[in-house]
């Protein structure tokens, strides 16, 4: 667990990446998905792509499978899933507490 915190807080960037990669993908297909899932808010460069997916890889929280046409497919391994769902429920947190304190009714 320890080893977790280490990685935290997590980047917008790394978090999308590692959604993603719940499912194997290549850097520009990840691109694409994140600009659609935040509706264009988050708009992730090649720079800042490739040298995300090299930290993570370093880091082993995601992993290369394959090659194709060139594409590198990765996926999220196991420690990086462990990490994705601790920051989510770290997310979820900050979320619940600041409704709280702000008195903020969902349904």
């Amino acid at each position: 667990m320890d080893e977790i915190h280490k990685y935290l807080p997590m980047t917008e960037t790394a978090y999308y990446i590692l959604l993603c990669l719940k499912n194997p993908e290549h850097g520009y297909g990840i691109m694409q998905r994140v600009e659609t899932m935040t509706e264009g808010r988050i708009k992730i460069g090649p720079g800042t792509m490739y040298g995300t997916l090299s930290k993570l890889e370093a880091q082993q929280l995601i992993s290369q499978v394959e090659e194709v046409d060139r594409k590198k497919i990765y996926k999220i391994t196991d420690k990086g899933l462990s990490l994705l769902k601790f920051e989510l429920k770290r997310l979820k947190e900050l979320i619940e507490n600041g409704d709280s304190i702000m008195e903020v009714k969902r349904s």
